[in-house]
């Protein structure tokens, strides 16, 4: 898609943005191999955060290529722009001049999501641009690259930089603390949101991995936590956790927006590894040789797959309790709605599928795990064609 986006007519920037360590930085060099477009990549990484010039340096650097060489387009990448302060402000107006004297230069940003859209994009480059959102990796995408089974894909989540250490538990964790989760929150979360609590939103990090699939009410999430202060408090930064595609409390299902919002939320990672490696003493022999424990970790598996889904597809994603019936997931776009419950081995029963297709008329009820809907055929599948 970015290089079709690339090969149109300049109307808008291209952001590229997703989480970390899923390959946006890999991509785009790929796509630069690939099209006959002249180009420039920096990387922000490294430079000083209040040299706000040097992006005016690089672009101009870009225009003198152009001139030079008399291209008639040009395509200039930053990666890990958002690193500069006041970024998108030299962006815009960088944009800006060279729209006023159509120069035909194109220009792609990268970044996480949660940075590029939040503290720039909506803020200085409204109407400027496009997004072009990176998720984590699915089952099939890890199967193609490494050839994982569907086990190794539950356990290990989809962080392609980590496959290759694999085979070396304790050294798997260590990469994906250091590479992905410390970085996460001390870059993209404690760097750019004030956070009056910064080890209470560790804290609730952890937990909250931990109890991916599980529904915890704030009042008991106050009784585990440190320092906890109030409710509100937790339901400020797991929003941020959130946005940073990192950890979300998912609200029930309800036609009453008031009563979701007060619902207890049920925990879910965005990518397995976050469940796995927050799961103190566990072990991939320990989690696959055990029902009960595997069931949750499948559970999850299912929520990250639909969550990933969710911005592409623009779907919200809920989940549906009355009294002990419950629906695991339930997805609702405009008028479409589909509830799904997750057949493993921690809980075999699907009662609730029957009382919530009466009570709320879904389009779709599936079960994943079932004879009808294998886990991994769901994985490898198409969400979309039920919206």
């Amino acid at each position: 898609m970015l290089i079709s986006r690339l090969l149109e007519p300049r109307k808008t920037l291209q952001v590229v943005a997703g989480p970390r360590q899923v390959g946006k930085t890999t991509m785009v060099k790929q796509v630069l191999t690939e099209i006959s477009l002249p180009s420039l990549f920096f990387s922000a990484d490294g430079v000083d955060a209040d040299d706000t010039g040097w992006i005016s340096d690089r672009w101009e650097e870009a225009r003198v290529q152009m001139r030079y060489h008399s291209y008639e387009e040009f395509l200039l990448v930053f990666d890990e722009i958002h690193k500069i302060k006041n970024w998108s402000e030299r962006v815009k107006k960088e944009w800006d001049t060279d729209s006023f004297h159509d120069l035909n230069l194109k220009v792609v940003l990268l970044g996480s999501s949660r940075l590029l859209m939040k503290k720039g994009l909506t803020e200085s480059l409204a109407g400027r641009f496009e997004t072009l959102p990176m998720g984590h990796w699915t089952f099939q995408e890890m199967h193609d690259a490494f050839g994982w089974n569907l086990d190794q894909y539950i356990y290990f989540g989809g962080y392609p930089g980590s496959a290759s250490y694999v085979s070396n538990e304790v050294r798997w964790r260590r990469y994906v603390r250091d590479a992905i989760v410390n970085p996460a929150i001390e870059k993209d979360v404690l760097l750019t949101t004030f956070i009056y609590k910064p080890a209470l939103l560790h804290q609730l990090f952890r937990l909250g991995c931990a109890y991916s699939g599980k529904e915890l009410s704030f009042n008991k999430m106050l009784g585990l936590l440190q320092d906890a202060g109030n409710a509100t408090t937790l339901v400020n930064y797991l929003e941020v956790l959130g946005e940073s595609k990192l950890l979300v409390g998912l609200q029930k299902y309800a036609m009453d927006e008031s009563r979701k919002y007060r619902s207890t939320p049920k925990l879910q990672v965005f990518n397995n590894a976050l469940l796995t490696v927050m799961s103190d003493g566990m072990t991939y022999e320990k989690a696959f040789t055990h029902p009960d424990l595997w069931g949750r970790w499948v559970e999850s598996a299912v929520g990250c797959f639909l969550l990933d889904k969710a911005d592409e597809l623009e779907y919200q994603l809920y989940y549906w309790r009355d009294n002990d019936e419950e629906v695991d997931f339930v997805i609702v776009r405009g008028d479409s709605l589909i509830a799904i419950e997750v057949k493993s081995g921690w809980r075999q029963s699907n009662s609730g599928l029957g009382t919530f297709r009466e009570k709320y008329h879904p389009q779709y009820t599936l079960v994943v795990g079932g004879e009808a809907m294998p886990l991994e055929q769901f994985l490898t599948g198409d969400i979309e064609s039920l919206l």
